[in-house]
């Protein structure tokens, strides 16, 4: 992180970036560092557990009577949305740090890229369940996210 630091004040220094430039990409480095703690590291090593059935989640939610009682339905609407929530930060964060539109075909699949790594570092570490859903919601978020900051950038632009 504090290597992040010093290059981006390297870079504003030799005005490569703007400030405004280099507020969000400090914004993005803290908030993608905040994310991985708060999903991986911070959580204790257990089993290694893993939901590979696409979708999971979304048919426990609507069918009457899941596998997992009608109690967790709404627990798992909620962490769907938190999910599509989590990184849409990151995806606004990410265009106005770039100072440029991100095509929204490469936006998604960082998007997938950095809910993949989070995914994986769960499964291979222990901490939490590595599944597909979660991909998904953490992709569509930080889509969403990018989406967002290009229109901010767009009208900018005006």
């Amino acid at each position: 992180m504090i290597i992040s630091f010093i290059i981006l004040e390297r870079y504003y220094k030799k005005n490569k970036i703007t400030k405004t430039q280099m507020c969000f990409s400090i914004l993005f480095i803290i908030y993608l560092l905040h994310v991985y703690g708060s999903t991986v590291f911070s959580r204790l090593p257990s089993t290694r557990k893993y939901q590979l059935e696409v979708f999971w989640s979304w048919k426990e939610i609507i069918h009457p009577i899941g596998r997992l009682g009608t109690a967790s339905r709404y627990d798992l609407l909620l962490e769907n949305i938190l999910n599509i929530v989590m990184l849409l930060p990151i995806g606004i964060f990410l265009p106005l740090a770039y100072g440029k539109k991100i095509d929204w075909k490469v936006g998604l699949l960082i998007g997938i890229g950095i809910s993949f790594s989070i995914e994986l570092l769960q499964l291979v570490l222990c901490r939490g369940l590595f599944e597909f859903d979660d991909i998904i919601h953490n992709s569509l978020g930080f889509l969403i996210g990018i989406l967002i900051s290009n229109r901010i950038l767009r009208k900018s632009c005006k």
